[in-house]
């Protein structure tokens, strides 16, 4: 039986009288009264949302849309905001130049406003968006402005009833250890939201700072074939007129987007999760592909920072590609195509081996990195790849210090053209990488969680009791603690990692199965046999991870 503590009634009581919205106060008012009259869902739901605040995860502030410490609201903004603010001053940044922009998700507008308007107050030269646009375009504006910050208002591909706060230093990018904490730290030390001063003082960037980015864009394409037919889609995001923009203006004019999802709708009402990994989101994509008879297909996330391909199989059947084998492609054109001394490329340790084979064929130089594009944008010098198995590409560091749908989209479009004066298509390309590489395949698997601690309970299970074999190969088990909270095993020919998600409540795992190179006929046995090993290792990798 749940009841209200004083403790609890106190703190929300304090939280309330502190908090600058009057609507936010009057949703948690009503709760607390509730909470207060007996009612066990109130008191259980005013625990949730003053069980702490948000934490800076893997790019900054994410979480639910509601009133209370733990979620995204007007109060939480501006005390992130004063601490990022004295946090900046502490690093000898005091009166830079701050950019700040937004996606159109519910809350984005008055986040990004109150979060202006705290830095202007503490005496920051800020320039603010005048629209909502993607993510990469305020981390092209970060590192082209020679900005000290960068503050992203967006929840990027999580449910429609999150938003975030994403910010980016050091030259546009993402925050890295131990600056998340010193942040959280200085956070922790501002006093009252409704105490926080804040000034109207800023500076409006128009039109211009689009066409700046776009025109990075613009200039990406290596080759010069531009016949072709795309269909695309930004699931209700911020993506789809700067997409159609930048593939306009370099030369991609058929261009068919998803109707229904080109508008930004916060409620993103025709996908479940507007995320293109989940099964169903690019369902109207794909059928929109087919319709216009397209030679790709492209999904961007809602803030646009991820890029999906889609390709018509050799049945005729419509299929996405996963983020591996996009990043495969991607990384031989930039290696196959650049005119840098001495290129590098980078992924992380739960992506696919086969770029490091790719690289190495080049002569190139090729890194590993933990999880994230803030490990992957400081993997080195000379870099002019990084790619994710999450959708996440970075196909111009120079530019964009993070994952660029857009740019990904353009250069994969570019490809895709040059394949097709060929006569060729983008599988015939990755058919290409088999038979130089071998066939190398990857799953991913996601355990959503109710209850967070169920992550850390399966974490130390499998640590105590480790499997000894996958799909009848033998393997071995590596922690890879405390560099990351990472389980790696490895055997002949397969590799499985385990690791909690970084910005969503699930436990992860990354399966790897290879096979050695073989002949173009040889080829589809070795698919199949690599496929039968992959789907005895998915059953069981699944079975450990059941609740």
């Amino acid at each position: 039986m749940s009841r209200l503590t004083p403790d609890l009634r106190d703190r929300a009581l304090r939280w309330i009288a502190d908090d600058p919205d009057p609507a936010a106060r009057a949703e948690l008012q009503q709760i607390a009264a509730r909470a207060m009259g007996g009612d066990e869902s109130a008191v259980d739901e005013l625990a949730d949302r003053m069980s702490g605040p948000l934490t800076f995860g893997t790019a900054g502030l994410r979480g639910p849309v509601r009133a209370g410490p733990h979620g995204m609201n007007r109060a939480v903004v501006v005390r992130t905001t004063a601490g990022l603010a004295s946090w900046l001053a502490g690093q000898g940044h005091a009166g830079g130049v701050v950019v700040v922009g937004r996606d159109a998700r519910h809350g984005s507008e008055e986040f990004a406003a109150d979060a202006a308007g705290v830095l202007a107050a503490a005496g920051f030269d800020v320039r603010v968006l005048a629209h909502p646009l993607p993510t990469p375009v305020l981390a092209f504006l970060t590192r082209s402005l020679r900005a000290v910050a960068g503050v992203q208002i967006t929840a990027s591909h999580n449910p429609p009833a999150d938003n975030g706060y994403k910010l980016y230093v050091d030259g546009g990018a993402q925050i890295i250890p131990p600056a998340d904490r010193e942040i959280e730290t200085a956070i922790a030390a501002v006093g009252p939201a409704v105490s926080v001063p804040l000034a109207g003082n800023v500076t409006t960037v128009d039109d211009g700072a689009l066409q700046s980015y776009l025109d990075s864009v613009i200039a990406l394409p290596r080759g010069t074939a531009r016949q072709l037919q795309v269909a695309a889609t930004a699931l209700h995001g911020v993506g789809a007129g700067p997409l159609a923009l930048a593939l306009h203006g370099a030369g991609f004019i058929d261009v068919a987007l998803v109707a229904e999802q080109s508008l930004p709708d916060p409620d993103f009402p025709t996908v479940g999760f507007p995320n293109p990994e989940e099964p169903g989101a690019t369902d109207l994509l794909l059928a929109r592909a087919s319709e216009v008879d397209a030679d790709i297909a492209i999904a961007l996330d809602p803030d646009a920072d991820r890029c999906a391909l889609g390709v018509r199989g050799r049945d005729g059947v419509w299929r996405m590609l996963s983020g591996d084998e996009t990043g495969a492609l991607l990384g031989e054109y930039v290696l196959s195509t650049t005119d840098a001394p001495d290129p590098l490329v980078a992924t992380t340790i739960v992506s696919s081996s086969l770029l490091g084979s790719i690289a190495a064929a080049h002569g190139a130089r090729h890194v590993l990195t933990l999880t994230g594009f803030k490990w992957l944008m400081r993997a080195g010098e000379g870099l002019v790849y990084a790619y994710e198995e999450a959708l996440g590409h970075s196909v111009d560091p120079s530019h964009v210090r993070d994952k660029d749908g857009i740019s990904a989209a353009v250069l994969a479009c570019d490809l895709a053209a040059t394949l097709r004066a060929q006569g060729r298509t983008l599988l015939d390309a990755l058919d290409d990488l088999a038979v130089k590489h071998g066939v190398v395949l990857t799953k991913q698997i996601s355990l959503r969680v109710a209850d967070l601690a169920t992550i850390p309970t399966l974490m130390s299970h499998l640590r105590a009791h480790p499997p000894l074999e996958f799909a009848g190969i033998p393997v071995t088990a590596e922690d890879l603690r405390p560099e990351a909270d990472v389980l790696r095993y490895t055997g002949p020919g397969i590799r499985v990692l385990i690791r909690p998600s970084g910005t969503e409540p699930k436990i992860k795992a990354y399966l790897e199965t290879s096979q050695p190179p073989a002949p173009q006929a040889e080829l589809p046995a070795a698919r199949a046999k690599s496929e039968q090993l992959l789907a005895a290792a998915t059953a069981e990798v699944s079975a450990l991870l059941a609740p």
